[in-house]
């Protein structure tokens, strides 16, 4: 697919960050958008910034979708099929993360975020793919993360979830090739992108004193690893398309873990370690109070 002009894209995510900038930039292209997020405001939001930059005359559909309900995304693949006519491209970009130890992570959280960062991405696929092959040129765009390549602690549930999606996706392109069926299937691996994922995501209490210092300086030194503009990401992702990639990495952060993980599989571990006792909350010395003076 080495242009988007005229074709019929769907987005999940579109709400913020890396689906409103895709959206943005497919917009500009001249292509279709049918675009899908919990978030109706920011649908809005989002529709309304296309419609002041675009000057193309292109067809644009909201629908307020949750992706971890599987009969809601086949519900809302069906009618895209309808309103367009045809569907190109689904980008299944919505996700959540998730902060807690394994131990202490509780059932529900971990059911919320596979359900959207796992099973969003196999309802999109398994939904689409059918107008995917009807449409005769179609694209399946995952997005995975730099830790589905590269593991860390505090994060098993945002881990299982990303690592999982470059399993399904990487295997979907094996059978989309032998198939020929003029279908193909990227995985997105971006590191740090400046989005709205840490606002959205969930911290539990059993990391304070673990791994962080408080909730509130976790989110912050999240957002500081952020070092790649959203729009920028949703360039990358595009020329990937145009390649054919089969995966894509997006900043500097995820060329590097990659290249961590690569070179020493096993050992890259004993290293986060390292790095994670460095700089976690340091226990305080106690303080003793006796009768003629205070000691530590």
């Amino acid at each position: 697919m080495k242009s988007f002009n005229g074709r019929v894209a769907a987005i999940t995510g579109a709400a913020s960050g890396m689906g409103r900038a895709l959206a943005l930039a497919l917009a500009r292209e001249g292509c279709h958008l049918a675009l899908s997020d919990k978030n109706s405001q920011g649908l809005e939001h989002t529709l309304a910034l296309i419609k002041s930059s675009t000057l193309s005359p292109i067809m644009i559909t909201t629908h307020v979708v949750d992706v971890a309900d599987r009969q809601a995304v086949q519900d809302w693949a069906a009618r895209c099929a309808a309103e367009h006519g045809q569907v190109n491209l689904i980008f299944n970009n919505a996700g959540v993360a998730l902060s807690s130890t394994v131990e202490g992570v509780d059932y529900a959280d971990l059911e919320w975020i596979v359900g959207i960062n796992f099973w969003g991405v196999v309802h999109g696929t398994k939904a689409f793919l059918p107008h995917l092959k009807a449409s005769g040129e179609g694209h399946v765009i995952n997005t995975s993360s730099v830790f589905g390549l590269f593991a860390q602690p505090g994060m098993s549930g945002y881990n299982a979830t990303k690592f999982a999606v470059r399993g399904f996706t990487e295997s979907l392109r094996q059978e989309l090739d032998l198939q020929g069926c003029g279908v193909s299937a990227t995985c997105v691996h971006p590191g740090g992108i400046r989005t709205d994922i840490c606002r959205s995501s969930r911290i539990d209490a059993n990391m304070t004193g673990f791994l962080i210092h408080s909730e509130q300086q976790a989110r912050a030194d999240f957002e500081k690893l952020f070092i790649t503009d959203a729009d920028q990401a949703a360039k990358v992702i595009l020329h990937a398309v145009r390649k054919n990639k089969r995966r894509v990495l997006i900043g500097r952060d995820a060329y590097f873990l990659d290249l961590l993980a690569r070179c020493l599989p096993a050992a890259y571990q004993a290293l986060v370690v390292f790095a994670s006792k460095r700089m976690a909350p340091k226990p305080r010395t106690p303080v003793f109070e006796t009768n003629d003076e205070t000691r530590l």
